[in-house]
């Protein structure tokens, strides 16, 4: 009976993971297998883009103001956790190992303070970040 408790939650788990992984590539494959890669864009392009598409838009800006959230996060996390870990123990690699946890650490937790704070579980962020590929595709192509 453990066996088959065993097998049958590996199975579920591995089935998951196999469903999430190729969602995943197969959104972002054609942008990333590129011969060429796509060129820079700029903030102008992302706006000129929130202003054309008014679906995913909006989403697409709510989803880069969230990154700024967990850069703020991260840093003030590194920040934090390293002057705390150099004032108890005055140890130069404590504070540097500290400063990079605390980076991770603040990342997360801002990326989670955006999640709830700008209400990213009911935006399809994927789903705008692939249809500003999408545009960004054709519009870069016609300057080249």
């Amino acid at each position: 009976m453990g066996e088959s408790a065993d097998s049958s939650s590996q199975s579920f788990l591995k089935r998951h993971w196999e469903e999430n992984r190729s969602s995943i590539l197969d959104n972002y494959s054609r942008f990333i297998k590129r011969d060429q890669p796509l060129p820079s864009w700029s903030s102008s392009d992302v706006d000129e883009f929130a202003a054309s598409d008014p679906v995913h838009g909006p989403t697409l800006r709510t989803a880069r103001e969230a990154a700024k959230y967990g850069a703020a996060g991260s840093v003030i996390g590194a920040v934090s956790i390293a002057a705390f870990a150099w004032k108890y123990s005055k140890s130069p690699h404590g504070a540097a190992l500290s400063f990079g946890a605390g980076a991770v650490f603040g990342w997360t937790f801002g990326q989670e303070f955006a999640n709830h704070w700008l209400q990213l579980y009911r935006l399809d962020t994927m789903a705008a970040q692939v249809k500003f590929l999408e545009w960004w595709e054709k519009k870069s192509a016609g300057r080249a």
